[in-house]
């Protein structure tokens, strides 16, 4: 309500701290709305439409405020700098932090204590299913697509097209995959257990509502996040970089969380990783597309300096974390590396940037050389038929 009252009243530029502020709390309502929604939807959907809908639903906030910038970006060259900062940061945010705390929460859980109590001895780890694999496939690809992109320093049209065709192909192959009736849990259970009719069209309304706060919110939330950082003296790209991907991942996250903590550890790393390819292809695709939609010049959207920097550093992140996974297993020791090397990753210097990702490409080689004999099932698992 006090975005859409800024909105109305048009005074969303008199205070920038008070329109990030309030923009920002209106896109993580929103966020939280679909997430709740979508999880309830489940029980009406089914099959490829269920996926891709999903899908869809559980990026659109990032989605919309990286698409904004990549957009602006055709029109104003100042906008280019802060066209891959919301990419990079939340695909680092979802991977560097958010896997290795599934895995912290799990390992801390009450079930983890009880386990250690009674004197077992195994050791910890979150084992993912089979099917998994062919996710970790498509990440491979889709890196491979983005390891062009710093060294060209541009992200042409066609590999955005690219990009986004991985996606699709990624939806097509996970909509044959069988799926267990929905166990909803909090706000999910209580929209799923109204009847039929009234849960559909209470899912639509709020689908509308939540989808249209996001769009609206983008644009102010996105020039509020730039006068913001300039009028409390902080770097304006830090603050697109990882403020923005924070507001838009919290109901992803607080899902995960939730499901480590109960005990559905495999599930709850899942949906990270499904999170991170999304972003990966289908946003990261959608930007050249939405720069050219803008006025871009010459098909590409130019990436040089920081934004070289940033996306080298974040792919190279995403083959450590896919290299690591090959044997389907993210431990302890996994997920300590994972995060220490995050933390770190956030000091701004270009040189250390550019270094720390080539610390990233060195420790994932040593991972595929290891996991070698599991490399070509993963890079075969996307074009198998799922298990049924």
């Amino acid at each position: 309500m006090p975005a859409i009252t800024l909105l109305t009243t048009g005074t969303a530029h008199d205070n920038p701290i008070q329109s990030l502020i309030y923009f920002g709390l209106a896109i993580v309502a929103a966020a939280f709305i679909l997430g709740w929604i979508g999880e309830a939807a489940e029980l009406d959907l089914s099959g490829g439409l269920a996926v891709s809908i999903l899908a869809l639903v559980a990026i659109l906030p990032e989605y919309v405020v990286s698409i904004y910038f990549s957009w602006a970006a055709g029109k104003d060259p100042k906008m280019i700098a802060y066209a891959t900062a919301n990419l990079t940061g939340a695909n680092r945010i979802v991977q560097g932090f958010g896997w290795p705390l599934v895995a912290l929460i799990a390992f801390f859980s009450v079930r983890a204590l009880k386990a250690r109590k009674s004197g077992s001895q195994k050791q910890f780890g979150i084992k993912l299913e089979e099917d998994s694999r062919s996710d970790l496939g498509f990440l491979i690809f889709g890196s491979i697509v983005m390891l062009v992109v710093p060294l060209t320093q541009s992200m042409h049209l066609l590999a955005g097209i690219l990009l986004v065709v991985i996606y699709c192909v990624y939806l097509w192959r996970v909509s044959g995959s069988s799926r267990d009736e929905p166990e909803l849990e909090g706000t999910a259970a209580y929209v799923g257990a109204l009847p039929t009719w009234a849960r559909r069209t209470f899912i639509l309304v709020m689908l509308a509502l939540s989808a249209t706060v996001i769009f609206l919110s983008a644009h102010p939330f996105g020039d509020s996040l730039i006068e913001a950082g300039k009028s409390l003296g902080i770097d304006e790209y830090i603050l697109v970089q990882w403020l923005a991907p924070i507001a838009s991942e919290a109901p992803e996250f607080t899902l995960a969380f939730l499901f480590a903590a109960r005990g559905k550890e495999a599930a709850a790393l899942a949906i990270l990783i499904s999170s991170k390819l999304n972003q990966w292809t289908l946003l990261a695709g959608s930007m050249p597309i939405a720069y050219v939609i803008g006025g871009g010049a010459n098909a590409a959207l130019p990436v040089d300096g920081r934004g070289a920097e940033e996306l080298w550093l974040t792919t190279a992140q995403t083959l450590l974390g896919v290299a690591i996974l090959l044997t389907l297993r993210w431990g302890l020791a996994s997920s300590m590396l994972m995060l220490s090397l995050f933390l770190v990753s956030v000091i701004p210097d270009p040189t250390f940037r550019t270094i720390l990702g080539v610390v990233h490409l060195v420790i994932a080689l040593g991972y595929f050389w290891v996991n070698r004999a599991q490399l070509m099932p993963t890079l075969k698992a996307p074009f198998n038929r799922p298990a049924k």
